[in-house]
């Protein structure tokens, strides 16, 4: 039987900027294998607008850490040949998937200005224009990458390629400028947030231009030969043409096979956007529960005060199991960045327990979460708890799911195991509140077995009667996994 899939973000917003980063994966990737990880979503791997950049300031889709561009030949992970050296190992010799960042909405660090004709927009509801007549602007739109001097492909952009830019550099003035032209317009099968969410930052790319989306899809068949990549993640997708990005996970598919995977980056807490934009692209991506990550946010925030019983309410794990990758927090979710909702220490076990122990969705653990955060607000990582529940994921938690989800502070669910793994089964409980305890039922053929608290919060031995129940206990604020042991105990 195979074990349960486990992805890790392997990267967080402040990761050193030191181009070793591709040199960590190769040395801790065997680790995080045995640990329960299968696969890596690694941070975009492209060249970005400087060797600082964390690759979402996306500049040349065809510099992997190749050409010497925007300062140096590395990018802030390293260069191509390290990139390709460490997912090779992590792929051929650990059999874990890579999945790459993919940064498909907006280009930055532009070779060159050009003039052209623009109608600025309210920030705040793109529809409606402010200026009275289009006027003329320096933006940075010019594209030459003359260090790469054609190599992989000779497109080159300009701002015919492009709907929107946010800077003037003529006036130095900032804005939101809709770029006037034949067949320019925002696109409207987007978020509907801000009137129309087509624009986010940067140059942004026109996918009504057939240019643009032959480019683009080519430059994706390229990626994917040229890195051997499993997947890919498809960062900010409520800013992109919904039909393009049906189009692109169609024909990269085509190329790589029905496996190929997608996840997409829709940040939206709303449930019924996600099922909007899942309907409208056919369920060719997954997406990632923002509604769990808020759900737990939330309860990290209220504590007793927040009813456990309502944490899978609403949230896309529980309408669309299949095609929901949970996670507790990610790179933009940390203190004082984009979308700051950082999950409390005190239930980040608890989150992750939530995650990693259920029978539905594809969880994924966060790089700041197991090794620590840097930036203005460090934190120290919690590698030992999560993989306590790595550990419980890749031994335990398969088979029939028993849910006891009838107290507001103390919730509590039983996986049967499966004959296939041997000694596996498991029985969670959680507390938001005080120390307490809860009578399970986890099967009549484990009468007499003696089950411990994995995460060793509880030094316990807890006997099955007869019956095939357990009165399982977790502290006060905590969680308890219980199960059998590696060994019988005495």
């Amino acid at each position: 039987m195979e074990r349960n899939h486990t992805m890790m973000q392997f990267f967080e917003w402040h990761v050193e900027a030191d181009q070793k980063h591709w040199k960590r994966l190769k040395e801790r990737a065997a680790d995080l294998n045995k640990a329960g990880i299968t696969a890596l979503w690694l941070p975009p791997v492209t060249k970005g607008q400087s060797d600082q950049d964390t690759g979402y300031g996306i500049y040349d889709l065809y510099d992997l850490g190749e050409f010497d561009q925007k300062g140096s030949i590395a990018t802030k992970y390293g260069t191509k040949k390290e990139l390709l050296e460490a997912t090779t190992y992590c792929q051929q010799e650990l059999g874990m998937q890579i999945y790459m960042d993919v940064v498909m909405n907006h280009k930055a660090g532009a070779d060159a200005t050009e003039k052209f004709e623009v109608l600025e927009v309210d920030p705040d509801d793109r529809t409606k224009v402010l200026s009275d007549e289009a006027f003329e602007i320096e933006g940075w739109t010019k594209f030459d990458y003359e260090a790469r001097d054609g190599k992989y492909s000779s497109f080159k952009w300009d701002f015919t390629h492009f709907n929107g830019t946010d800077y003037d550099a003529a006036t130095d003035r900032s804005g939101i400028f809709f770029i006037v032209g034949e067949n320019k317009r925002w696109n409207d099968n987007v978020d509907d947030e801000f009137g129309v969410y087509d624009y986010l930052m940067f140059a942004n790319i026109d996918y009504h231009h057939p240019d643009v989306r032959e480019e683009v899809l080519n430059w994706g068949k390229w990626f994917i030969e040229e890195t051997k990549c499993d997947g890919f993640r498809l960062d900010a997708i409520k800013h992109i043409n919904y039909d393009f990005v049906k189009e692109f996970s169609q024909t990269m598919r085509e190329e790589k096979g029905d496996q190929f995977y997608f996840v997409g980056e829709f940040w939206k807490s709303d449930l019924d956007a996600c099922r909007e934009f899942l309907d409208n692209i056919d369920y060719h991506v997954d997406l990632f529960d923002v509604p769990l990550h808020y759900k737990l946010h939330q309860a990290s925030e209220e504590g007793a005060a927040f009813d456990m019983r309502t944490i899978f309410d609403d949230t896309l794990v529980q309408s669309h199991p299949l095609h929901s990758v949970t996670f507790v927090d990610n790179h933009d979710s940390q203190p004082e960045e984009a979308l700051e909702s950082w999950v409390k220490d005190w239930f980040k076990q608890i989150a992750y327990g939530l995650v990693l122990l259920r029978k539905d969705g594809y969880p994924c653990v966060f790089y700041g979460d197991y090794y620590g955060i840097d930036g203005p607000h460090p934190t120290d990582g919690m590698k030992l708890a999560i993989d306590t529940l790595l550990y419980a994921r890749r031994e335990k938690a398969y088979g029939e799911q028993d849910d006891y989800f009838d107290d507001a502070n103390v919730i509590g669910w039983v996986r049967k195991g499966v004959e296939e793994i041997e000694r596996s089964g498991c029985a969670v409980l959680i507390s938001t509140s005080d120390e307490s305890e809860k009578r399970m039922f986890v099967g009549e053929e484990r009468a007499g077995e003696t089950w411990v608290d994995l995460t060793n919060t509880l030094n316990d031995r807890i006997e099955i009667d007869e019956e095939g129940f357990g009165v399982f206990k977790v502290s006060a604020g905590s969680i308890s996994v219980w199960a059998l042991p590696e060994e019988d105990v005495e």
